[in-house]
């Protein structure tokens, strides 16, 4: 049996709107994934040890407040600090398509801005970690 891809979905800052990332950990759960959510109010060096720690795949970070570009930047650079930039980093929420060549260069694999379809996500995760 092959091991599942196994997915940290975390809300960084103060951000208090997490029904988003609620439905995105569900459809992920029921693609066959194991997924973590660290819930509200997360630091990024929380989610960055809680992602080490668990071992995770994916770290996908849903943002609704406007601050992806320098959540992302701290945490890719985290990642590449603690020698685990080999996570692949994912983010979702309100993220205007100006900013995605920003993301991309930060890093980030995947963007999912509201409104993309679950099956899209399920289907990047997937395919980016050869499930």
């Amino acid at each position: 049996m092959a091991r599942k891809i196994k997915v940290l979905v975390a809300k960084p800052g103060l951000d208090g709107h997490d029904r988003g990332a609620k439905v995105v950990a569900h459809a992920l759960q029921e693609a066959g994934m194991e997924v973590i959510y660290t819930g509200l109010h997360q630091s990024v060096e929380a989610i960055v040890q809680t992602a080490i720690q668990e071992d995770v795949d994916v770290i996908g970070l849903s943002i609704m407040t406007g601050g992806h570009l320098p959540i992302c930047r701290k945490l890719t650079a985290l990642l590449k600090e603690k020698g685990a930039q080999d996570k692949v980093v994912i983010v979702g929420g309100v993220i205007p398509k100006k900013d995605f060549e920003a993301l991309r260069a930060l890093g980030v694999e995947g963007i999912f801005p509201g409104g993309t379809p679950l099956d899209e996500t399920v289907r990047f995760i997937q395919e980016r970690c050869g499930a």
